[in-house]
């Protein structure tokens, strides 16, 4: 059998640096989680754009999205740590009190269970020291 085709999955990784390669010799390299340092937060213009009532005026408010979107972050484990710590620190732009951010988090112990919950107050943690 040729090893060609014994794993696709490195077959497509070998792909996708190749590509990345040829639009831009950077991007070999690229870490995702140096988008965080690339980006720590967003303006509050893009902010309210993407999370706040732009699209619906009457809708939910830009702080009330941030706070769906951590919840549903940790729902999913608390894995993608980068946009843990990147809503929070949208949160704090979004004057969010520290004690709310710890709420929202620790309500979704129901949902998503205490390993995920306890990782995404610890990287909360890291914000929230940073931001002082």
């Amino acid at each position: 059998m040729n090893n060609f085709y014994s794993n696709p999955f490195e077959l497509m990784l070998q792909h996708a640096q190749q590509m990345a390669k040829a639009l831009n010799p950077a991007l070999e390299s690229f870490n995702p989680k140096d988008f965080e340092t690339l980006w720590p937060t967003m303006s509050k213009e893009t902010m309210e754009f993407w999370f706040g009532k732009t699209i619906n005026k009457d809708g939910l408010d830009a702080k009330t999205r941030l706070f769906l979107t951590l919840a549903g972050l940790v729902c999913q484990g608390a894995q993608a740590d980068v946009a843990i710590r990147q809503a929070v620190r949208h949160l704090i732009e979004a004057e969010a009190t520290k004690q709310e951010i710890i709420e929202a988090i620790g309500q979704m112990t129901v949902f998503a269970g205490l390993p995920a919950v306890t990782c995404a107050l610890l990287l909360a943690k890291e914000v929230l020291e940073d931001e002082g």
